[in-house]
């Protein structure tokens, strides 16, 4: 080889060995792509009537990208749509204060952003998905930056009682709130095989709860946490897709009972969970980040009204967008598409600002909150 080959050479091994650096320093130590399962744990995943070949599968035929191809990729690189708000997001600024006194109902629910929501229900706190990170990525360099602050930080929630988690995606598994909440002594309930990851993490086996669908978990002095179907996908390497299981989850309590999706596509599954546990009195849906092509493992704000029918739940709380730039639709479009057409089915939809604690159960809806937002940041609200 020539010494002019090997400088050639040198650049571009000289920018890997850079990257690769990078990729372990944001990554801390490449921690937050989580762990695999083996041994028991893998046994038993194997062992689910959901587990096929070398995955775990939905209950029905699902293709993750059913239509579009690279005209669905070029969506992309268009700049024809508001992905991101011209204007900061009103965000409540004393959230701590009003989760001071109890919720009078017996059913509260604060929207954090993303599908991160606290749950108070019959006395007990629930917090799902919590994504209190900056970025929904492994890297705390690059990936999907927040869209407002955290109305409520880690060190300022009330106690928690229990944690959901319905999957391993970056926006939804977040490795820094997860450990952080560990080390609180909360029970962290996943789908199977995702205990590998929390154990890569440090988090006590004596609180991780792993469960398959339709597996009951009762919390002391009552609340019951079900692993219900959806229909997704996960995974968070790369590679090894499908090696942990996605999960909706339906909390029962003595008087209250409430559903949260996670991310999925609609299934018949959903009528089984008003079968085995209504009346719901609050459906939390997601309804960004969706798409025509993805309209199998997302529901988008039309699936989230069918989804809510199919549950028959009293009222519908929408989560999955307001924070993260993950889809090719304006950021506000999920939220107007779904109160339009809510308004015509006579469904009822709660609509609060990031950080406002809603009791559905009083009459309290929300409000169309980002219709005040104009499309140019030189004309933002004070």
């Amino acid at each position: 080889m020539t010494r002019r080959r090997r400088r050639w050479l040198a650049v571009p091994l000289g920018l890997l060995a850079l990257l690769g650096l990078l990729v372990i320093v944001t990554t801390q130590g490449c921690a937050a792509f989580g762990g695999l399962a083996d041994g028991q744990r893998l046994a038993r995943m194997k062992a689910s009537s959901h587990w096929q070949g070398d995955g775990f599968v939905n209950a029905e035929p699902t293709t993750v990208m059913q239509e579009g191809g690279y005209g669905t990729m070029l969506e992309w690189f268009s700049t024809d749509v508001m992905r991101v708000p011209s204007c900061p997001l009103p965000v409540v600024p004393d959230t701590a204060s009003r989760l001071a006194s109890p919720a009078q109902s017996g059913l509260r629910v604060t929207w954090l952003g993303h599908s991160s929501t606290l749950v108070e229900l019959d006395g007990f706190v629930v917090l799902t998905d919590p994504m209190f990170s900056e970025r929904a990525s492994p890297s705390t360099l690059v990936g999907p930056k927040r869209f407002h602050p955290v109305p409520l930080p880690l060190d300022a929630l009330p106690k928690v009682d229990a944690v959901v988690i319905s999957h391993d995606h970056y926006d939804h598994l977040d490795m820094r709130s997860v450990k952080a909440l560990a080390a609180k002594g909360v029970p962290i309930h996943v789908g199977l095989g995702n205990g590998a990851h929390l154990e890569a993490w440090g988090v006590p086996a004596a609180q991780i709860v792993e469960l398959e669908w339709w597996q009951e978990h009762r919390l002391p002095n009552g609340l019951l946490i079900v692993s219900t179907p959806a229909r997704h996908f996960s995974g968070r390497r790369g590679f090894a897709n499908n090696r942990t299981l996605w999960s909706s989850w339906t909390l029962v309590g003595p008087k209250h009972r409430v559903f949260y999706s996670g991310d999925t596509g609609l299934t018949e599954q959903f009528k089984q969970v008003r079968q085995r546990y209504g009346p719901i009195d609050l459906s939390m849906l997601e309804i960004g980040m969706w798409h025509p092509a993805w309209g199998s493992i997302h529901l988008g704000p039309k699936g989230a009204l069918e989804a809510h029918a199919w549950l028959g739940a009293a009222h519908l709380l929408p989560v999955h967008w307001s924070t993260f730039e993950l889809g090719l639709h304006a950021w506000n479009e999920p939220p107007e598409t779904l109160v339009t057409e809510a308004a015509k089915s006579g469904a009822s939809v709660v609509t609060p600002r990031l950080g406002e604690p809603v009791e559905p159960l009083t009459g309290a809806r929300g409000s169309t909150w980002w219709r005040a937002l104009p499309p140019l940041a030189p004309a933002c609200p004070p």
